[in-house]
């Protein structure tokens, strides 16, 4: 049973907002694009192996996706964790094309495609380390002690994994194909015969991981050193993205293809959050959408705002939006 579904990862929609609010020539885009590239790569690896997990048993199995749990002053993540009464099984997915050789006595990922050599840092050394902070964080919350299995998998399917001799059993072991994945549970379950955790226990832990998660909610406007004074403001049409759109009689129209939107102004806002800050003022609202009555922007942000702080002259809207 999945208890926590994977959703498209904050950071990406950032980069998505900050790709739509540059001047095509800025510098940072080609930064940018590569560290989106990157992520999407990423997220659709771990999505992946959605399909290989649908063949376990929900009666078996709580899934909990994209875990970040806090551990000393730090937090760490977890990709896909697998719960069940028997043990606990991390999942580090990994979406990289080429030949891979896992490097295990210097820990190191090193890949190879079309001629070119890049090195990553060490899967199965960095989900060995998310077991001991697991574990960690389990015996903080004073949970039953229980067997953590841990598995890299290469989501990729055009990836050769490789790696020296006297570490090929060992690599064997901690890394497979994604397809191979309901196979190499059935395998690691037959290990196990003895219930650790009784289903009310499961559901405690479950509920204290849901509750302990944090998703991360870097600045990428920090990371890539971009002043707000370069980010371009006005409503984006929704058809072809252009800035800004109109407000004429009610909606919103794109004087470069036509199309009109009563809510556009929704995703606009959702960049400003996104990218400049959670909170909005109306007149920080009227001149990020390029509109001029004072009216107008507190109707819209009374629509799409529960949460104000301030009264009426200084009052600011808490800018919050589902995935």
């Amino acid at each position: 049973m999945i208890v926590k579904t994977r959703n498209r990862p904050l950071y990406i929609q950032k980069l998505q907002a900050l790709l739509r609010r540059l001047p095509k020539n800025h510098s940072k885009i080609p930064f940018i694009q590569e560290t989106l590239a990157k992520h999407t790569a990423g997220y659709r690896g771990e999505h992946s192996i959605d399909y290989p997990l649908s063949f376990l048993s929900p009666q078996n199995y709580f899934i909990v996706h994209d875990l970040r749990l806090p551990h000393n002053e730090y937090h760490f993540q977890i990709d896909t964790l697998l719960i069940s009464p028997y043990y606990l099984f991390i999942l580090e997915v990994k979406n990289i094309a080429g030949t891979l050789f896992f490097d295990q006595d210097f820990h190191q990922l090193i890949r190879t495609l079309d001629d070119k050599v890049e090195v990553f840092p060490d899967p199965i050394l960095q989900v060995k380390r998310h077991k001991v902070q697991l574990t960690s964080w389990l015996n903080k919350h004073k949970l039953p002690d229980i067997p953590i299995e841990t598995l890299v998998v290469i989501s990729h399917p055009n990836s050769q994994i490789q790696t020296s001799p006297p570490h090929q059993q060992y690599v064997r072991r901690k890394v497979i194909h994604r397809n191979a994945l309901p196979f190499k549970i059935n395998q690691i379950e037959g290990r196990y015969n003895e219930a650790i955790l009784s289903i009310k226990q499961l559901k405690k832990i479950t509920r204290l991981l849901l509750k302990q998660h944090n998703s991360s909610d870097s600045s990428v406007m920090e990371q890539f050193n971009i002043h707000s004074k370069d980010i371009i403001k006005g409503v984006h049409c929704p058809e072809c993205f252009q800035i800004p759109m109109e407000r004429v009689h009610g909606t919103w129209l794109c004087a470069q293809c036509l199309h009109t939107c009563k809510t556009a102004h929704i995703d606009a806002l959702r960049d400003y959050s996104y990218l400049i800050q959670s909170t909005i003022s109306n007149r920080e609202a009227r001149d990020f959408l390029k509109i001029n009555s004072n009216p107008l922007a507190s109707r819209i942000l009374q629509s799409i705002s529960t949460e104000t702080e301030g009264n009426q002259r200084g009052r600011t809207y808490h800018l919050t939006f589902e995935d």
